[in-house]
């Protein structure tokens, strides 16, 4: 285990920016890139459900994680998540996110099979141990329809000193307090990052240690001004931002997958780029890009 916790803070899952032909837009990206550390956020995580990882070939996902780590050159810590169905791709783009320089991988569990405890954790070993990289692990269990628990996460804390932290995607205060109590009390440097905007500060409140949420990429500023603020210990003025944060997740509704409805709320709030998503996604029809604008008028965000 490292000797803090590593991958602290806000570090949004950035959009990954297609042209409307659905090649990936580098300026795009680039710029949005560019807009999110303007803003101070803490790192950024490409290639998770947001970057619509699930819907790119192995070569694609490697291109993209390649050019990401390029051109944020340091300047932030960089997440590339790796994660998939199989074991074997999964460890080869771990190993090229390490080869390409990055700082860490993210390994959502397969969400094909219901996978025994004993291969789950077969797997995140085989990974961890197929790269020198820090592990965040990836709980998102609306998706994969299986919960990483905290005693599994903590027992791949003990197995392996380099899967370092998680993400944990998912609505319950109650889920992210036992993965903070059971992981912390044996890991005090394993970091817990809530996945959903709403939950910044309850686990700022717990004792975790930030987010990897969707509203970075086009309200970054919100979650960056909660946790300076929790840090100079002024919680009247954190709970103000986190009175916003509690609104976003309402945006996420208008569509499934609401990859798009990022996209547009990006646009909306100032950064113009292309809105292209992948399919199985669509683009947001002009009723519900109406619905979002105000939604995000009334937040004062756009």
């Amino acid at each position: 285990m490292p000797q803090s916790a590593l991958f602290t803070g806000i570090i949004p899952p950035v959009s990954t920016i297609f042209t409307a032909d659905g090649q990936f837009d580098k300026p795009g990206t680039a710029a949005l890139i560019d807009d999110m550390i303007a803003a101070g956020v803490d790192g950024l995580f490409f290639l998770g459900s947001g970057g619509e990882f699930s819907q790119l070939n192995a070569d694609e996902r490697k291109a993209i994680a390649a050019f990401a780590i390029a051109h944020v050159d340091r300047r932030v810590p960089v997440l590339i998540g790796t994660g998939g169905t199989n074991a074997r791709e999964t460890i080869e783009l771990s190993q090229h996110a390490q080869q390409a320089g990055a700082d860490g991988i993210v390994v959502i569990n397969p969400y094909y099979w219901k996978v025994s405890e004993a291969n789950l954790i077969r797997y995140f070993e085989q990974v961890a141990d197929s790269v020198t990289l820090p592990v965040m692990l990836y709980n998102f269990p609306a998706l994969t329809g299986q919960d990483l628990t905290p005693a599994l996460v903590k027992t791949l804390a003990d197995s392996r000193s380099n899967i370092v932290g998680i993400k944990d995607t998912i609505d319950s205060v109650a889920h992210l307090r036992s993965m903070i109590h059971t992981v912390k009390a044996a890991h005090p440097h394993f970091t817990v990052l809530c996945g959903y905007d709403d939950h910044l500060f309850n686990t700022l409140l717990l004792g975790g240690d930030g987010a990897i949420s969707a509203s970075g990429n086009f309200a970054p500023q919100v979650s960056v001004n909660l946790l300076k603020a929790w840090r100079d210990k002024d919680v009247a003025k954190a709970a103000e931002y986190h009175q916003t944060l509690l609104q976003i997740p309402q945006l996420y509704q208008l569509d499934t997958p609401f990859v798009n409805v990022i996209k547009e709320a990006i646009v909306l709030c100032g950064r113009p780029i292309s809105t292209h998503v992948l399919p199985p996604a669509s683009p947001l029809d002009e009723p519900r890009k109406a619905q979002l604008k105000s939604l995000l008028q009334q937040l004062k965000l756009c």
